[in-house]
């Protein structure tokens, strides 16, 4: 498990930096979040199985008070085909990410993501980074690395905790 957090936060957001709060966990405790971390994160690789997407299926979770909020696949929007891909198998333009429906699908309900994890089963690119951060998760928990790093940066920049749970390892 890699564990990122950074002290800086956005002035963007008024959210106090995750290094600030106190630490009232044992090393029990950890042990315990640690294996919550394992199982949500299975069971987004499994809601990922859901997508339409052949080049790849990733799956989200929204997670709060250990409560699963919001949940999302990568996929079409509503009433389109269910083919991500074109002919020559390039992801379509208008491709929602898992994140982004995950988002999308609590701001519909009535359920806040504020202080909400997300569980991912790829890390956030760039654009799924910023709708995050707006959206107020302060937790991301990712099983593997996208290609691209800028998503993983901005939101370290942010203060969000970023943990890195391999689930093949």
């Amino acid at each position: 498990m890699v564990l990122h957090q950074n002290t800086f936060r956005s002035k963007l957001n008024n959210r106090p930096p995750q290094a600030n709060k106190p630490k009232t966990m044992d090393k029990n405790s950890d042990k315990k979040q640690i294996l919550l971390d394992k199982r949500y994160l299975r069971m987004a690789s499994i809601w990922a199985e859901n997508s339409y997407c052949e080049r790849r299926q990733v799956g989200a979770l929204l997670v709060k008070d250990k409560m699963i909020i919001s949940d999302g696949y990568n996929g079409t929007p509503s009433g389109f085909e269910n083919h991500c891909e074109d002919e020559d198998q390039k992801t379509k333009a208008y491709v929602l990410h898992a994140e982004a429906n995950a988002i999308t699908k609590v701001a519909k309900s009535n359920n806040s993501s504020e202080e909400a994890t997300l569980y991912v089963t790829t890390s956030p690119c760039m654009e799924c980074s910023k709708l995050i951060i707006q959206a107020g998760i302060t937790r991301v928990v990712y099983d593997e690395k996208y290609r691209k790093a800028e998503g993983l940066h901005i939101l370290e920049r942010a203060g969000i905790e970023l943990i890195h749970l391999p689930l093949k390892s």
